[in-house]
């Protein structure tokens, strides 16, 4: 069971193609105009339509805020669940349903703050679920507080004077609980969201996607200077050079071992990085995930960090599960009720 490679590999397909409208609720969306979560829900149902599972297959687990309102937007399974605890919720039920394709839905707040602690669990067992993380930057639900990713300085009605918070940068912070798929889309480029999205529901065992969010309300244009003319997505592709800004800059490593950013005038060809999401090591998806600016944002990578296969959680303990049964399970409790550290008296 641990052997298997494709998150989707055992759950049941759809008999008839299915089109976005099968995965559209009949609940109207209410988000602010403008939200950047109407592009992700759209997104998200016209590639779940390509995926050909069956819609009972799929379900989606939320915590509290803005985005945690998906579940009623999209005609599958889903649970509204409390604040911070969808990847507990979304353990319990991959664990009891491997048939089942399993997505987790959180805001910033939501996944960073109180339920941190789940997140990067949920993260270090491997279970086989996907988390969509919406980083706005602020807390929206809750009227425009600041965020665990929001940065340094942020006046909000919270922090009137300033945050002194340094921020989370969620992808460093899934990588060093050892994800094993680890991506970062944005909500406007709908091309880029889907294939990163698709990528994550293949991969067996734990997958976060953190996608860049507006919040026109409370954080409006929090992303524009990286998506202006003078902003840098770092594009990451499976086996090619890091090169970026139109061809002008590359990711280079430098003699110190460091990797930095480089004019491509400037740089030795032999240093520019070739990305490779599929190292054991993270080290290399770590730094890259350093070159996104804590503060106003002008540079920052997207696309697939990390994507390796390790056993996932699930998988694991339904096998020790079966183990413990067969071949006698009375035999098998009785040694469990006993432990290791009990022992039979010698009457004589």
């Amino acid at each position: 069971m641990s052997g298997l490679t494709d998150g989707l590999a055992r759950i049941p397909l759809s008999i008839e193609p299915l089109t976005k409208k099968d995965f559209t609720s009949d609940q109207e969306v209410r988000w602010c105009p403008g939200c950047g979560d109407y592009s992700i829900l759209a997104t998200f149902q016209s590639m779940m339509a390509t995926l050909g599972l069956r819609r009972e297959n799929t379900v989606l687990i939320s915590g509290i805020g803005c985005a945690s309102r998906f579940p009623y937007y999209v005609d599958a399974y889903g649970m509204h669940s409390i604040h911070g605890r969808a990847p507990a919720i979304a353990t319990g039920v991959a664990l009891t349903r491997p048939d089942l394709n399993v997505w987790v839905v959180a805001g910033d707040g939501d996944a960073l703050s109180i339920g941190g602690n789940h997140l990067i669990h949920a993260m270090r067992r491997n279970v086989n679920l996907t988390v969509m993380l919406f980083n706005n930057r602020i807390y929206g639900l809750t009227k425009g507080q600041y965020s665990p990713t929001s940065e340094p300085g942020k006046v909000t009605k919270s922090t009137p004077y300033g945050s002194l918070d340094t921020p989370f940068n969620p992808v460093s912070l899934a990588l060093g609980a050892e994800a094993t798929f680890v991506a970062r889309s944005v909500d406007s480029d709908r091309t880029h969201l889907t294939d990163v999205l698709t990528a994550a529901a293949r991969h067996r065992g734990s997958a976060l996607v953190e996608i860049y969010q507006n919040c026109p309300i409370f954080n409006d244009d929090a992303f524009s200077t990286l998506k202006g003319p003078e902003g840098s997505l770092i594009s990451l592709r499976h086996g090619e050079p890091i090169v970026f800004g139109g061809g002008e800059y590359c990711v280079v490593r430098g003699e110190d071992g460091d990797i930095r950013v480089q004019p491509v005038t400037e740089a030795d060809p032999t240093r520019i990085v070739v990305h490779d999401e599929t190292r054991e090591d993270p080290s290399l998806a770590f730094s890259l995930s350093r070159l996104t600016e804590p503060g106003v944002m002008r540079q920052a990578p997207i696309g697939i960090f990390r994507r390796v296969q390790r056993p996932s959680y699930d998988d694991l303990t339904r096998e020790q599960i079966d183990a413990v049964r067969a071949p006698d399970p009375a035999a098998a409790l009785a040694s469990v009720i006993a432990g290791t550290d009990t022992w039979e008296a010698d009457e004589r």
